[in-house]
């Protein structure tokens, strides 16, 4: 399995936050062809795709936390996620707030 990497107080303060037209989420199942069912902060779940870029360079489990960028046309429904989270910063993120604890 590996040693595990701990991050530092600096690493877990560099944490990317959601900005306009971004939300947080988990990753609630992998439903194939590159995309993902996330429960979203605001309640609701989407399909949300994983874009080229990371496909091959993040792996995405089940119970990850996610930034995912909402789709202009259907941000009730879809969406693309743009960043996951480590443990230590979704650990991070739920005790300042930024992720509700119900979610989780």
């Amino acid at each position: 399995m590996g040693k595990r990497r701990v991050l530092s107080e600096k690493e877990l303060k560099d944490t990317p936050l959601p900005s306009e037209g971004q939300i947080l989420g988990i990753a609630k199942r992998i439903l194939g062809a590159d995309r993902v069912l996330v429960a979203c902060a605001d309640g609701k779940e989407r399909i949300c795709r994983i874009p080229g870029k990371l496909r091959k360079r993040v792996w995405i489990r089940v119970g990850d936390a996610v930034l995912v960028e909402l789709w202009g046309f259907q941000e009730d429904k879809r969406g693309d996620i743009v960043g996951r989270y480590t443990k230590a910063q979704k650990q991070w993120l739920i005790e300042n707030g930024y992720l509700p604890e119900w979610l989780v």
